[in-house]
């Protein structure tokens, strides 16, 4: 089914504990939903709870963690000394290392590598979760119904899969799906 403009309540059933934030991130969810294809009620709700999730209900937009594990990590980009805390995850889903920086400040017009924070404001925050849920082709699984491979391409393995799934169920019933 064709997803209509996403609303307030809508989300807070999905995400109870997102009641003092919601209204920061509500705009940018129907403004980029379309953009990037999670244009039905199936695939929007795979992106919420997995947004959800990820978010802890839209609490953190920043990783907790100093970013010192991803120092030196090659495969994210991170070549130079400070890459690993400057690059450190951010945005909905957690934009993680110099590369990725790179290329979702490209697609969305926005200088991350000069201004990663930029990642922690609602709108680059949505719309950073938004790339890469279409840069790693997550509509083909959210199609399928498959939270688990959508888990596993977010999250590199099943962490909070029961939780993802307990958002996933309340997207369904909210969306009809």
């Amino acid at each position: 089914m064709k997803l209509q403009q996403v609303t307030r309540d809508e989300l807070l059933v999905i995400m109870p504990g997102s009641e003092n934030r919601i209204d920061k991130f509500l705009p940018f969810f129907n403004q980029y939903a379309e953009r990037f294809e999670v244009d039905t009620t199936l695939r929007f709700a795979h992106f919420i709870a997995q947004v959800a999730h990820e978010s802890g209900e839209l609490r953190y937009v920043r990783e907790l963690g100093s970013g010192m594990k991803y120092e030196g990590r090659k495969d994210l980009g991170n070549f130079y000394p400070g890459d690993g805390p400057r690059y450190k995850g951010r945005g909905l889903l957690q934009i993680t290392g110099r590369k990725n920086y790179q290329m979702v400040g490209e697609a969305l017009g926005q200088n991350l590598l000069d201004n990663p924070q930029l990642l922690e404001q609602p709108e680059w925050a949505v719309a950073s979760a938004f790339w890469y849920w279409d840069r790693h082709k997550l509509n083909t699984f959210a199609d399928r119904d498959d939270v688990v491979t959508v888990t596993k391409r977010i999250n590199g393995g099943t962490n909070g899969l029961a939780e993802r799934k307990k958002f996933l169920a309340a997207a369904k019933k909210i969306f009809k799906v």
